[in-house]
């Protein structure tokens, strides 16, 4: 098989793949500007009349049931907060892993990777009773609370990042370290003022990769704030249109589509970021 034609192959098939990843985000584009009988009826087709897509919108922000900006800012502040204390600890950790080379930091990082591949419906009722317990023992309340949320995402969260972090840190020359010790230079003062500077490429990686996670999770809000909690991140705020006989499609996806946007943003602005801290982890 010549080169060329081993291209075109390749080209094809990643046309294929990306049409594949797509599809679904193009879905709620077109279905988002519909009336909830014309998504039914037709749900492939296109829309000509694309203010309607402004009108859903409008119904979505403006419905009592949905309180979308109460949602956002709740999603927001569980992402913010939880993508900082992720990406701190996780540096911090990472950091000592590496350098300290004993037996027990090698035990200690085998267990962050054992982690990443624990199904989270395997701990899902055990995390739940244990918060609940912890909430009788200490008087924090960990469910229903932005607390409790947040140490669980640091809980899940923490493996891969930790993970991510290591390898590259370890492409990091110990004689910068060496040579601020030598220049009088704490460990701690050595990590803030040396290391993490050097770990923004692949901290912006580790952000993205959580923050995208974070923000469309779904299922641990749901079981962590509640369905009809006071506090409702955005996915969870989506199921308020979907009731026992009828499903307000034309709102579900002008909700699903609002969700969407501030990721996407974000995605696209350091897309350059994270294909370089990908890539300088890679090789490192």
């Amino acid at each position: 098989m010549s080169r060329k034609l081993r291209g075109t192959i390749i080209e094809l098939i990643a046309v294929v793949l990306s049409f594949l990843v797509l599809s679904p985000f193009v879905l709620v584009i077109f279905n988002a500007a519909k009336k909830s009988a014309d998504i039914v009826i037709s749900p492939i087709a296109l829309h000509k009349n694309w203010g309607q897509m402004f009108v859903n919108m409008q119904n979505v922000i403006h419905n009592q049931n949905f309180s979308y900006w109460n949602s956002f800012f709740s999603s927001l502040f569980i992402t913010a907060v939880s993508l900082g204390l992720l990406t701190l600890f996780s540096s911090m950790a990472a950091w000592v892993l590496v350098r300290n080379k004993t037996r027990w930091s090698n035990v200690i990082f085998m267990i962050f990777v054992a982690a990443m591949v624990i199904p989270f419906q395997v701990v899902m009722l055990p995390m739940l009773s244990t918060f609940r317990e912890l909430s009788a023992f200490t008087g924090i309340r960990f469910l229903s609370s932005y607390t409790g949320i947040i140490i669980a995402y640091l809980g899940f969260g923490g493996s891969m990042s930790v993970f991510i972090l290591h390898g590259f840190i370890k492409g990091i020359p110990g004689e910068l370290e060496e040579a601020a010790w030598i220049d009088g230079c704490s460990p701690e003062g050595t990590f803030f003022k040396v290391v993490f500077p050097l770990l923004k490429p692949i901290q912006v990686t580790v952000l993205i990769l959580n923050g995208i996670w974070i923000w469309n999770d779904y299922l641990l809000p749901s079981l962590m704030l509640g369905l009809n909690g006071r506090i409702k991140a955005l996915p969870v705020a989506v199921s308020s249109f979907v009731g026992s006989y009828v499903k307000q499609w034309d709102l579900i996806l002008a909700a699903a589509f609002l969700a969407m946007i501030p990721i996407v943003i974000l995605f696209l602005l350091a897309q350059k970021q994270i294909i370089q801290g990908m890539v300088e982890g890679a090789i490192k």
